[in-house]
């Protein structure tokens, strides 16, 4: 694994664990030599976790729409910074950039996010992990939601599997680097796939 694309809050959140947890990632992620692919702002969780693997010596890559540029601040101090289009090319762009996914503390489009990459490994699409940091029990109602979309039918539990949850950074990286997708039943073909990413 050579990079990992980071989801995660353009605010810190009400509690200082949220970035006390993302600045451990970072150093677990310079640890393994692992660079950072994310949104590419330079406010809330985002910045912090740039910060610090920029501060560790790490290698940051963003991905920003040109329209989002200056609202979500974008982060001018990055070792590579693309401006694209839309959120749609943002997110495509990051998936392709990177060996897996992580979903740290944050808010709606961090959830977007976050789904987006579990159905696209879902539907075949890509056989990536996805991990959830669910610090200070962050993620435990998305959780219990899981598994009552499990209970109710609407989810398979070996798709519900795929979304890797730990509570500390070194513990969820090390699910990530170790994880082994199992063979997928293709349900859309080469050029269909094309279309969506």
């Amino acid at each position: 694994m050579k990079s990992l694309c980071i989801y995660c809050g353009s605010s810190e959140g009400i509690s200082s664990i949220y970035a006390t947890s993302a600045r451990e990632l970072a150093k677990e992620m310079i640890s393994a030599n692992i660079k950072l692919v994310y949104g590419g702002g330079n406010v809330g969780l985002m910045g912090v976790i740039a910060d610090e693997v920029l501060r560790l010596g790490g290698e940051v890559t963003g991905v920003i729409p040109k329209a989002l540029l200056d609202k979500e601040c974008g982060h001018r101090g990055l070792t590579r910074l693309h401006i694209v289009r839309d959120m749609h090319e943002r997110k495509a762009m990051m998936a392709e950039l990177s060996d897996g996914f992580i979903a740290l503390p944050g808010g709606i489009g961090t959830l977007e996010e976050l789904f987006e990459a579990l159905t696209w490994s879902q539907l075949g699409f890509h056989d990536k992990p996805v991990g959830v940091l669910n610090v200070g029990g962050f993620y435990e109602g998305l959780i219990h939601f899981i598994d009552h979309l499990v209970a109710q039918g609407f989810l398979q539990s070996e798709q519900a599997a795929l979304m890797l949850v730990e509570s500390t950074p070194a513990r969820l990286l090390q699910r990530v680097k170790s994880f082994e997708a199992r063979p997928h039943e293709k349900l859309l073909n080469q050029e269909i796939k094309k279309i969506f990413l």
